[in-house]
């Protein structure tokens, strides 16, 4: 793979993972969303975007395995509530449609 390429799939991901961002915070719930949110709900989202950033050919599949994953080992902290961590992962995997919409531009 040349350089070209490589900057130009850097470019893609970085690109698809600002689109989840912002539909997460400004998509149709966003207010609601900024509302709600807290230091843990942050870094727990930090964490998916990082996670879908390595991986090459990311797919509806792998990024709800990412999400499974992260959010499993929030669900062991006390201060995360379960209901909130709940209504997070099916904010996170509802964002799957969007995500790819961008990613297939």
């Amino acid at each position: 793979m040349s350089k070209t390429e490589k900057m130009i799939e850097a470019g893609l991901g970085l690109a698809a993972l600002a689109a989840l961002g912002t539909y997460l915070f400004y998509g149709k719930r966003g207010a609601e969303n900024r509302e709600k949110i807290s230091g843990w709900m942050l870094k727990l989202k930090g964490e998916v975007l990082e996670k879908a950033e390595e991986i090459k050919d990311l797919n509806e599949q792998e990024y709800y395995k990412i999400v499974d994953e992260v959010t499993a080992r929030y669900a062991k902290v006390q201060k995360v509530g379960a209901e909130e961590l709940k209504h997070l992962t099916g904010e996170l995997k509802g964002a799957w449609a969007h995500l790819n919409r961008e990613l297939v531009k």
